[in-house]
């Protein structure tokens, strides 16, 4: 072993790693950092969600108590989610951000950072982000996602990695956790009755408007990114604007959340179960914009490069149970909320 690693530091010592690197690729191999991650996201979530419902019915000082250790030991595991992209991207020495694999794990701390930034007075908000970064992480880990650290795409070995990819790929964290908070909401509009209309009503309001803000935020930074890529096509393509399919479903994207955010200003649109809705059946077009161009178009931005794949059957459960809350939180907002 050590005969080898003279011989690789004679003949290749210019591409040769540090110790420091190799130590750390160790320490990241070695504890499978996103992988664990997961399970314990998922832990911590769905504690603290548990305990934010207990507090609505019933509060004490002893629930209080719990609902802090569960928020810290959230910001804990976000400083520890944090640790491992930096940890990855110095391995790579490249952005951790560069292929399927990496973009899952970086939304995953994307939607775990909005949320715990638009949910410093909503432990809801925090609960709900928690457990999408979860699963998140769990989707990375399936068979069909490659967690090994390899070389950049020529293409992506540029600059604008650092920042076209990285707004853009932010944006779907935001994206994500206004899905989540939508179908939260439309759960509370389903469980609503007389006796605790009041109480499920604040929290539907104030899950609302952070839904809002977190979608706001997205849209903003998938607007800035699309701009950002458009000057990075012109330098790598020699065009702006060439209509691929991900530009171009990054442009409907964009055009569908502004419209949501605007339904407001239509009087027969108004209202929190129509915004809720929305929130959640238009994240399909997010799916449509990082999954489906990816494997089942053919384009520059085409990991699979038009190859067939069939739609996991997972998308057509979420979107079903989404129908079906949508449906069932309408005639409870028909009956309690609508005037």
């Amino acid at each position: 072993m050590i005969g080898i690693q003279n011989f690789q530091k004679k003949y290749g010592g210019a591409v040769y790693p540090s110790d420091k690197k190799i130590d750390l690729e160790i320490f990241y191999n070695k504890n499978d950092i996103f992988k664990s991650l997961f399970k314990y996201y998922l832990y911590a979530g769905t504690l603290l969600f548990i305990f934010v419902i207990i507090q609505i019915f019933k509060n004490s000082k002893t629930i209080n108590i719990l609902i802090k250790l569960a928020t810290f030991t959230i910001i804990g595991l976000f400083i520890y989610h944090t640790i491992g992209l930096a940890i990855r991207g110095y391995i790579s020495g490249h952005a951790p951000w560069s292929n399927g694999y990496e973009s899952m794990i970086y939304i995953a701390w994307a939607t775990a950072l909005f949320g715990l930034v638009l949910g410093r007075k909503s432990k809801l908000t925090i609960a709900a982000a928690t457990f999408v970064a979860s699963i998140t992480l769990m989707i990375a880990h399936w068979n069909w996602m490659d967690p090994s650290i390899g070389n950049l795409v020529p293409v992506l070995d540029s600059y604008w990695l650092m920042i076209h990819v990285a707004i853009i790929v932010a944006s779907y964290g935001p994206f994500a956790l206004s899905m989540i908070l939508g179908m939260l909401a439309l759960f509370l509009m389903g469980t609503t009755t007389k006796n605790n209309k009041k109480k499920i009503d604040l929290i539907i309001k104030e899950i609302t408007i952070i839904n809002e803000m977190s979608m706001t935020v997205g849209l903003i930074l998938l607007s800035i990114g699309n701009f950002l890529g458009g000057i990075w096509a012109n330098e790598s393509w020699g065009r702006y604007w060439g209509w691929d399919p991900k530009e171009t479903w990054a442009l409907i994207s964009i055009m569908i959340y502004a419209f949501i955010l605007h339904l407001r200003l239509i009087p027969g649109l108004r209202g929190r179960f129509v915004f809720n809705v929305s929130s959640v059946l238009s994240f399909a077009v997010i799916l449509m914009t990082y999954l489906g161009v990816n494997h089942l178009l053919s384009g520059l931005h085409s990991y699979a490069q038009g190859d067939e794949a069939s739609i996991p059957i997972q998308i057509w459960g979420w979107l079903a149970v989404s129908i079906i809350l949508s449906v069932w939180a309408f005639f409870k907002y028909r009956k309690y909320y609508k005037k």
